[in-house]
């Protein structure tokens, strides 16, 4: 019998950045087929502020993946951002009739949501804690087992109507079917899953553009969240403000000539670059550093404080992501304000290399493990479409290295 193959399209629809990753699931190892990042307009702080640009900058996204693909994305499993959110433990019980089953999952856990969500809220996700079969008979995946009842503990998290509806008409606009949607934060954690965070109290650090995403979780589920509204773009503007830069010069030169800490930064590198009143004035590598390391080390420590806040109880580990994370000599720093107990994201997924995939690849794999629960093998792709792509593969391969090159370069022309 012809296997199903399981490929899902993520997107994480971000203040700064656009980011998608198309990924398949190859003997229990996600390996991503394409990715694409994308500037994003008229979203800021997670929020869509302009409708018309925050569509444009999707339709540009989408288009650059289906470049590299080749083939039409028409379904995406989508982050949306934790502002406003609500959570909180529900429990429901089902009978049941012999062994229990995916349908039985569903079930239970729409049993549990009933009458849970106000007026002005929409479902972003529904998290099982623990199931309890016969009473007596706790697990985390009770799919075989024969029981009479069926009772769940999950977490139930909501969002405010519109602000979710504003992401999802957008969308819809652009003809992408939304399959299945979770907070950001969870997407994050579910890129960093391992069995230290299954067993224990942490936290999870996404440094974005505009926001900061503070998040703890116990064993895997979400108890505690908070945003501050600053981020990666405050670097950008200390930039601009100390060496007189425009804006568009400050991101470049953090990205490409600062480092994240003066350890890593040489006195004698040196850069010339324009002023935004058309000067021309030299900048080297070791004073730019000192400027971001600043803001950086300060953000980190206004993360520390809401950790502190959210929570009393012993924190095991402190994870931390985002773009900016990428920096040379970041670690130094989240060691430095966390301890031993603080470490930088390293994506293991095979095919990305920067940690501003997280989401985007993060809520490929909540997706994955839902519908394995639910005892579901659903692809976003069809096996047409999946023929479509292996045929651009071997055409790609037959093709000449000069025919090659310059094909690779139209695509991202």
């Amino acid at each position: 019998m012809h296997k199903m193959r399981n490929i899902y399209t993520g997107i994480d629809l971000g203040s700064d950045n656009i980011k998608i990753v198309v990924a398949e699931l190859v003997e229990s190892k996600f390996q991503v087929l394409a990715s694409s990042s994308v500037k994003s307009l008229g979203i800021k702080k997670g929020l869509i502020v302009d409708h018309e640009m925050a569509l444009r900058s999707l339709n540009q996204s989408i288009y650059e993946i289906e470049k590299v693909l080749g083939i039409r994305i028409n379904k995406a499993l989508v982050t949306v951002p934790s502002n406003n959110r609500v959570i909180k433990v529900v429990s429901g019980t089902i009978d049941t009739n012999g062994a229990i089953s995916g349908k039985d999952i569903v079930s239970v856990l729409q049993t549990a949501s009933e009458n849970q969500i106000s007026e002005e809220d929409i479902l972003v996700s529904i998290v099982p804690i623990m199931f309890n079969t016969d009473g007596d008979k706790y697990t985390k995946d009770p799919v075989g087992i024969a029981s009479n009842k069926l009772t769940v503990k999950a977490l139930l998290a909501t969002a405010p109507k519109k602000q979710i509806y504003d992401y999802l008409s957008i969308f819809g606009e652009a003809n992408i079917e939304v399959e299945d949607i979770t907070f950001n934060c969870i997407s994050d954690y579910y890129e960093a899953k391992n069995k230290k965070t299954e067993e224990t109290i942490g936290a999870i650090i996404n440094i974005g553009n505009d926001k900061t995403d503070v998040s703890i979780f116990n064993k895997g589920i979400l108890i505690k969240n908070k945003i501050f509204n600053l981020g990666s773009r405050n670097v950008d503007n200390d930039i601009t403000y100390i060496f007189g830069t425009d804006t568009n010069t400050s991101r470049e030169l953090k990205e490409k000539f600062a480092q994240a800490c003066v350890k890593y930064a040489d006195v004698n590198e040196v850069l010339e670059y324009e002023t935004d009143e058309n000067e021309k004035k030299t900048i080297n590598q070791y004073e730019i550093t000192e400027v971001v390391e600043a803001r950086i080390a300060e953000l980190l420590k206004l993360a520390k404080k809401e950790i502190n806040d959210l929570t009393n109880r012993k924190i095991s580990y402190i994870i931390v992501t985002g773009g900016i994370s990428e920096l040379n000599g970041f670690g130094n720093i989240v060691e430095d304000v966390f301890g031993l107990d603080g470490s930088v994201l390293n994506i293991q997924t095979m095919g990305i290399r920067s940690n501003k995939y997280s989401s985007a690849i993060g809520i490929i794999k909540y997706f994955h493990e839902k519908m394995k629960l639910r005892g579901k093998n659903i692809s976003l792709i069809n096996e047409d479409k999946i023929k479509e792509i292996e045929e651009n593969k071997q055409s790609m391969l037959d093709l000449t290295e000069d025919t090659f090159i310059s094909k690779i370069f139209g695509y991202f022309s």
